[in-house]
């Protein structure tokens, strides 16, 4: 056990060193921090993220050059495809307006005389009704 909890601890701390060298908004973004061999494995949440990750390669690189017997030279970052942790994010849903909007929709559409106009506005309409009755 005491192995793990040093680990865990090491990890921490190079987080900690990463989140150091990167400015407050991208220092967030780094989730999960860890030296194996020669690289330093970065984790965050999503490919755009990553990429401003790499453009402080450098910086990182030498911030956690004195955590490590031998210091990382080369820097991977991984997208984590499921969220670990508490999440902070909020889960979004649709708001689907209500039968009268949804039919003042479905008739506006019916007195349009534009052709792609009308069917978008009918297809709209049925999708909406669609969804409130799923609910």
């Amino acid at each position: 056990m005491a192995y793990y909890a040093g680990q865990i601890e090491q990890q921490k701390r190079i987080l900690g060193q990463v989140q150091n060298a990167l400015p407050t908004v991208l220092a967030k973004q780094a989730r999960h921090c860890l030296i194996k061999g020669k690289t330093l494995l970065i984790y965050t949440d999503s490919a755009i993220w990553a990429t401003q990750l790499r453009f402080y390669k450098q910086a990182i690189l030498t911030s956690v050059a004195k955590l490590s017997r031998e210091p990382a030279e080369i820097i991977q970052i991984k997208i984590m495809t499921e969220p670990t942790g508490p999440s902070m994010q909020v889960t979004r849903t649709a708001k689907i307006p209500s039968a009268t909007t949804i039919a003042i929709i479905r008739n506006d559409g019916l007195g349009v005389s534009d052709n792609q106009l009308k069917q978008a506005l009918l297809n709209l309409s049925s999708t909406l009704e669609r969804l409130s009755d799923a609910r």
